[in-house]
């Protein structure tokens, strides 16, 4: 089912559209890492899989999940075959391009109060002025309480936002160029412009903490051990006229990890140990302890073994990771007919054509990347035709006009058989990404079939 359009295979679209529903309701609701991880986990429940935590063994067929840090999710069905003989993975992120409150980051200026914000991952910093955007994210108390924030995203919230500059005295800026026509320094939300009494010094500013601290408990110091993450307002959405898109945030990664997740759930039965991992900080190189560079991974499978009555299993997880074969479950760039130029049209990702592959990413001359090996390729080709999943291959535009990295060399470096698959987005790391809703579930559709391939 190599490079055909995937809608032409359903003569009743329904099944492709239900799909989307549930994925749109997920990406509505899972703005941030964090909230990913529940949500993950609130399914996981519902399908029969239980915390590793609350259990002293495992045998084949039991269901069974790691969290880490509230940022990691590592999910598992235990199969037929000895952990050392390697799993089947999906491995994808839920961390995605945003902006990120400071650690002080409220002020007062003539009038208005702001917040001053450090961007997270590779935007484009114009794209982020002049729409509603929401606050969501987590204070952390010196009592050792926390206190969820979510600010936006229902209809009966304020929104915050970015201003810009009118047309009318933008002479100036219009010279700049796009990397330079908005500053980083100058993506600072404005929260407020009440002021509380004429006593304060900074009266707008001290009636915004008194509305946060009304409604959240929290002290403005509290800020500093805060993680508060500035996201588009509002519900993703059908797109076109014909709804056969999504337009909403945070398709890269979450649109591979819901799909990746999915079908782990939907596996019934598997003869190699089944995992979905869902990890942190890929925007910006998969560093620290949530990362996919943590040990956190590899130490799961340590328990995983240990769980199954193993007498090595820090060495039954080293041989289990070199056997293993894995999807990095990850977006790529879809063609964009505006934009033509910067693609090759030969191996170029095009949406409504379903999965895709990237052999290797990287930039320019490779650089960074995991270059699949031609062996597992092919083994991936047939467990998709065999399925008769619609797929496509693709490079990330031209040699020469950038490239993007993923997760797949870290697990590459564990000797695994790696390649990067998953779905055509248009307007990546734009605040509204587009992805088509029958590549979301080709995608589902050949996660599930490499499982049990």
């Amino acid at each position: 089912m190599y490079r055909k359009n995937a809608w032409l295979k359903y003569k009743d679209q329904k099944e492709v559209m239900n799909f989307a529903e549930g994925y749109k309701n997920f990406i509505s609701v899972a703005k941030s890492e964090r909230i990913a991880v529940k949500e993950a986990e609130k399914l996981l429940k519902a399908n029969g899989f239980k915390n590793v935590d609350d259990l002293k063994s495992l045998k084949e067929g039991d269901r069974v999940y790691f969290i880490n840090k509230k940022k990691n999710v590592a999910a598992f069905i235990i199969g037929s075959e000895p952990l050392e003989k390697g799993l089947r993975i999906l491995g994808a992120h839920i961390d995605s391009p945003r902006l990120d409150l400071k650690e002080h980051p409220i002020y007062e200026a003539k009038g208005f109060a702001l917040g001053d914000t450090h961007y997270y991952g590779g935007v484009k910093k114009y794209q982020w002025v002049t729409i509603p955007l929401a606050l969501v994210g987590v204070v952390c108390k010196k009592d050792g309480s926390t206190v969820e924030v979510n600010i936006g995203d229902d209809p009966k919230d304020p929104v915050v936002g970015i201003s810009d500059l009118l047309i009318h005295l933008a002479a100036d800026q219009l010279q700049k160029s796009g990397a330079k026509v908005i500053e980083g320094e100058n993506l600072d939300i404005t929260l407020g412009s009440m002021p509380l009494n004429e006593e304060d010094k900074e009266p707008v500013k001290a009636n915004v903490l008194k509305l946060l601290k009304d409604k959240y408990g929290f002290e403005e110091e509290d800020l500093v051990s805060a993680e508060i993450e500035v996201v588009p307002a509002g519900p993703a959405r059908d797109y076109g006229l014909d709804r056969s898109m999504i337009a909403g945030y945070g398709h890269d990664d979450r649109s591979c990890a819901y799909t990746s997740l999915m079908a782990l759930l939907d596996t019934k039965k598997v003869k190699n140990t089944a995992c979905c991992i869902l990890v942190d900080k890929e925007e910006i190189g998969s560093v620290g302890a949530t990362g996919a560079q943590s040990l956190f991974f590899e130490n799961a499978i340590a328990k995983l073994a240990a769980l199954v009555g193993d007498n090595h299993p820090l060495w039954t997880a080293r041989l289990a990771m070199e056997n293993s074969k894995m999807l990095s479950s990850d977006v790529s760039a879809g063609y964009d007919p505006l934009y033509a130029s910067v693609s090759d049209t030969k191996n170029v990702a095009y949406l409504g054509e379903g999965l895709v592959f990237n052999k290797y990413t990287g930039a320019r001359g490779k650089s960074g990347c995991n270059d699949s090996m031609p062996e597992y390729y092919a083994f991936i080709r047939k467990a998709m035709d065999d399925a008769k999943v619609n797929w496509q291959s693709a490079e990330l535009g031209k040699v020469d006009q950038g490239g993007g990295g993923t997760i797949a060399y870290i697990l590459g470096n564990y000797n695994m058989l790696v390649i990067d698959a998953g779905i055509p987005v248009l307007n990546m790391h734009a605040p509204m990404e587009i992805v088509s809703k029958v590549d979301v579930y080709e995608a589902y559709l050949g996660y599930k079939a490499f499982l049990v391939a």
